[in-house]
């Protein structure tokens, strides 16, 4: 048995085009959109061997683990989605370490499936999202360790959003990332997050929930400001969806199981356009 199938180039764009946060902006520079695009590959590889892959997915995991090892240590890898990222690796562009911990994020999702704490679920955002954004940082070539701690707040930020959207999907898949003293402090009970419409005590909660994503969100919008040209543009996208999504989500009223929470593309745009403003007002 082959230890994993890569999805085929259509699922990735489907998937891809399904994203809240625009994983490569069409204006940018083809090759700072085609490293991009292959980062996503893998991250979006690793993801699905974690959460769909038949048989032993921890087995699957470590042999993806191996692959990534082979590339940055020389060789040619088997798997497409890594043979990908040769390009930006040949020329010094990314570091191994930010793929291992996404690695190691969904080896964690094979026998850890709730939070106790906030903090816990921030540790775990540590392994599932802040190294996106240093990726992104190292193709960009940005190396101020300011600017590292503005991305973790961002991607941090825009994990909780996902995670905030995907609750009742979660929570079928037998996974609740809603922290367990948040859910006792709001009195709800798990059971609730799997009904087809939100209880007014689990709405209450993803109010705060969304709102203390959004702050995170916020508390890194200085990074667009750090950045500038394309590093600045491609940034903005992803924290315009992470914005867009939080509208969504308080559109909702806190309502997240009866149907669909999705940011619209106007709403991404609008705050795309926004920060772009934004940034070019406090540059003048």
């Amino acid at each position: 048995m082959r230890p994993h199938v890569a999805p085929d180039a259509r699922a990735l764009r489907e998937k891809r085009g399904a994203e809240n946060f625009p994983v490569a902006l069409r204006v940018l520079p083809r090759q700072l959109r085609a490293d991009l695009v292959s980062v996503y590959a893998v991250a979006r590889t690793i993801d699905d061997l974690g959460d769909e892959a038949e048989g032993d997915r921890t087995a699957r995991l470590t042999a993806f683990s191996a692959e990534l090892s082979a590339a940055f240590g020389g060789d040619e890898p088997a798997d497409p989605a890594v043979r990908g990222l040769l390009p930006a690796i040949r020329a010094g562009r990314l570091k191994e370490e930010p793929f291992q911990l996404l690695v190691r994020a969904n080896l964690q999702d094979q026998h850890i499936r709730r939070y106790p704490a906030f903090g816990d679920l921030l540790a775990y955002c540590q392994l599932s999202a802040n190294p996106v954004g240093r990726i992104v940082l190292d193709l960009l070539d940005v190396s101020d360790p300011d600017a590292a701690e503005l991305s973790d707040r961002i991607c941090t930020g825009l994990q909780l959003v996902e995670h905030w959207q995907d609750v009742g999907e979660d929570c079928r898949a037998g996974r609740v990332y809603l922290p367990q003293e948040d859910l006792a402090e709001f009195g709800v009970a798990e059971r609730e997050l799997a009904a087809a419409h939100a209880s007014p005590p689990l709405k209450a909660l993803m109010r705060w929930e969304t709102d203390r994503a959004a702050a995170l969100l916020g508390s890194g919008a200085e990074l667009v400001q750090r950045l500038s040209g394309w590093g600045r543009l491609a940034v903005s996208g992803f924290l315009a969806g992470g914005l867009a999504t939080v509208d969504a989500l308080r559109a909702s009223g806190g309502d997240v199981l009866s149907e669909p929470v999705r940011p619209s593309r106007g709403g991404l745009l609008g705050w795309l356009i926004w920060l772009q403003a934004s940034t070019r007002r406090r540059a003048g």
